[in-house]
């Protein structure tokens, strides 16, 4: 884990790469009518920024990311190291790059497990947030930290939307927008998906309406469950079937056994590793609260068209990607984005076999596009 440094003044890392940092940005009127009376955001930097503030990146983090994109001074595995670096695509020997912990989550910003006011998890209580709400509040953190205007916007998933999500709100701010494996507008399948892990998450007994925090007892095996379906529609059928097939799970037998337990196949072993790895990093409130603002996601709201919200882009130099094995995502979404630009792009492609989290695995493909197109300097 990143060491933590609290301060009600924002500040830059001050060469201390990957250091997480909470700061205090204000109160907030959230999208659809909550509120809370101050809001903190945990956020990490890289690199050195220009005298003129002119290689200033911003990386979005996907649904149960974080902030801690790369290793950095705290020596602990980032989440896109490879990608973002000395020397990498995102180049942190030219760029200043800063990751911000989306508002709602349970890495550093404030959520659902925080405290309020009066030292009460706010559990149930916590406001509904929206892609936008959380982008409005990292503007506000970046002119704390006096950041003005980006080099680049770059994300992929959830990170995608809110990298568009951002660019569209604050054109004036962006020069280079990069979304992945992300599309505009959430689709009913994507929405079918993630509602029924938030009924997974709702329905374990130990979920109490979302005020579990002092009862001993966390809604575990809910949102376990809930990663289970996530991942397998991160991964693809081609590359669970070359990696698992119908091999049972060592020593165990999944059939014809005629008593103690059912023994298990090595791809369920598998997706009970991905539940137990989640659950011992994160909350279930944050899960329920990320995902629907994803089920939320459609950038076009606020606006008479889709095509309205992105003419705001028409300043902007737009980067579109995709996986070609995407089953949450589909290619056609990056596509449908790309055609609806102001000026219509190209979509370029991830060539990979694991389906969606291609974006995390194989976004070195990008390198020669990126570094041609957004990060020449």
């Amino acid at each position: 884990m990143a060491s933590i440094a609290t301060t009600e003044e924002p500040q830059l890392a001050g060469g201390q790469d990957g250091m997480m940092r909470r700061s205090a940005v204000g109160e907030h009127h959230f999208e659809f009518g909550g509120y809370l009376p101050q809001v903190e955001l945990a956020y990490e930097s890289w690199g050195t920024l220009d005298d003129d503030r002119s290689n200033a990146v911003l990386v979005m983090h996907a649904l149960t990311g974080d902030a801690h994109v790369a290793q950095g001074d705290a020596h602990s595995a980032g989440w896109w190291d490879g990608f973002v670096g000395p020397g990498a695509t995102i180049d942190t020997d030219k760029y200043f790059v800063l990751a911000v912990n989306m508002v709602g989550g349970c890495n550093g910003s404030t959520g659902p497990s925080s405290l309020d006011e009066h030292g009460v998890p706010y559990g149930s209580r916590f406001p509904f947030v929206t892609i936008k709400d959380s982008v409005r509040l990292e503007a506000r953190l970046a002119q704390l930290l006096g950041i003005t205007s980006w080099h680049a916007v770059i994300g992929g998933s959830m990170g995608g939307a809110r990298a568009l999500e951002y660019a569209v709100e604050f054109p004036e701010q962006v020069k280079n927008l990069v979304v992945m494996a992300s599309c505009a507008q959430a689709t009913a399948e994507q929405i079918a998906f993630a509602q029924v892990q938030a009924q997974s998450i709702r329905l374990d007994p130990n979920f109490n309406g979302g005020d579990y925090y002092s009862n001993g007892a966390r809604p575990d095996a809910g949102l376990g469950l809930a990663r289970r379906l996530a991942h397998i529609t991160y991964r693809s059928a081609a590359e669970l079937e070359a990696r698992f097939g119908r091999t049972a799970q060592p020593g165990e037998q999944p059939t014809g056994q005629l008593d103690g337990p059912r023994g298990r196949y090595q791809v369920e072993s598998y997706l009970d590793h991905q539940a137990t790895k989640l659950v011992n990093r994160f909350d279930a409130n944050s899960y329920l609260v990320l995902t629907e603002a994803l089920m939320s996601h459609d950038v076009a709201r606020g606006y008479e068209s889709l095509q309205v919200a992105l003419a705001r882009l028409d300043k902007v130099n737009v980067v579109v990607a995709a996986v070609n094995s995407d089953r949450l995502y589909f290619p056609e979404q990056s596509e449908m984005l790309a055609a609806n630009l102001a000026t219509p792009t190209t979509v370029h492609y991830i060539d990979s076999p694991i389906g969606h989290d291609g974006f995390l695995t194989d976004a070195s493909q990008l390198d020669g596009v990126l570094r041609s197109r957004v990060f020449s300097r």
